[in-house]
């Protein structure tokens, strides 16, 4: 990606590295808290290491789009023909133990200036529906941290906590994808954050506050996965909508990125975790989709620039 001296950097990022376990938060039991419903938390991937496996990118409260009588709807937009350059006039949407220093700040500049992208970007598109975007703050950490969907733990990977509304990262985590995952590349870390921001996005739409209605409608795990699958699915894509809408406005993308972004896709999902993991793969258990689903689901978030491309839940298979 293409950053300069001159690019801002966001200051709604919070840094707590350094601070240990988050300020002396005991695990219930034991072991680490994995809220759902109403008191869960949204992340990139999977939480799969639950005994022997759990998904590198974090938790997630099964936050899902839906109308009524379980119809799940997408919200009306505006459509174009062509993509505009002026970032008030963009097609896009309505309205491992770590212990990364604090004083080494490359990474930590790079995550805030791929926030104040996503700033920059969603800002202009709900401005221009009418609507307000409230900025999320996103938090460093090194280990385990607080949250308002309980704790954060580094194992999770990066995830989004909707009762807080925060974006939580142990910057660790990067090393973790290059050494596990043979992911790397500057636009593969910032889809792992605009990932995030997507279920951001998904909250401010009211997306993620409807999710446990249709939770509890779940017969069983599996159906609930599903639904979790599709959510995590259309967060790709709206990363996706990000890259396209970000690169229109501030000429970000360079040669490789876009495969550095596919790489990650595909190597984070599910089957290939599971694989990796365990040696076996369970679609039952999917919660953010396999290898194909994430890169096609980004793939067209970042070939359309429109949310329009990211309806996740009225299609027969995602």
């Amino acid at each position: 990606m293409r950053y300069d001296q001159d690019d801002r950097e966001s200051s709604n990022v919070e840094d707590r590295r350094g601070q240990g376990g988050g300020g002396g938060f005991q695990f219930p039991g034991g072991g680490i808290q994995i809220p759902l419903g109403g008191k869960g938390g949204f992340s990139l991937t999977t939480l799969l290491i639950i005994g022997a496996v759990m998904l590198m990118f974090g938790i997630n409260p099964l936050d899902v789009l839906f109308g009524t009588n379980g119809q799940i709807s997408m919200p009306q937009m505006p459509h174009s023909d062509r993509p505009s350059r002026s970032p008030s006039d963009i097609p896009g949407l309505p309205g491992s133990p770590q212990k990364q220093a604090a004083g080494d700040d490359s990474e930590a500049v790079f995550v805030k200036r791929v926030l104040a992208d996503t700033e920059d970007v969603w800002n202009s598109v709900f401005k221009g529906f009418g609507r307000d975007y409230p900025d999320p703050p996103l938090v460093l950490y090194t280990g385990i941290t607080r949250t308002a969907c309980g704790a954060g733990q580094a194992a999770m990977g990066p995830f989004y906590c909707p009762l807080d509304q925060k974006v939580y990262i142990d910057l660790a985590f990067y090393d973790e994808l290059k050494r596990k995952f043979n992911v790397s590349g500057d636009f593969a870390q910032a889809y792992v954050i605009a990932h995030e921001v997507g279920h951001h996005v998904q909250k401010q739409l009211g997306i993620l506050d409807q999710v446990q209605k249709l939770k509890e409608r779940a017969d069983d795990e599996a159906t609930a996965n599903q639904i979790q699958v599709r959510t995590e699915l259309q967060a790709d894509c709206l990363a996706g909508v990000w890259a396209n809408l970000n690169d229109q406005m501030k000429k970000r993308l360079q040669p490789g990125d876009v495969e550095d972004a596919l790489n990650a896709a595909s190597q984070i999902g599910d089957d290939m975790i599971q694989k990796k993991m365990t040696g076996r793969v369970v679609p039952d258990a999917f919660t953010h989709g396999s290898a194909a689903q994430r890169v096609r689901w980004f793939k067209a978030g970042l070939e359309s620039g429109k949310m329009d491309a990211c309806d996740t839940f009225n299609t027969s298979s995602p």
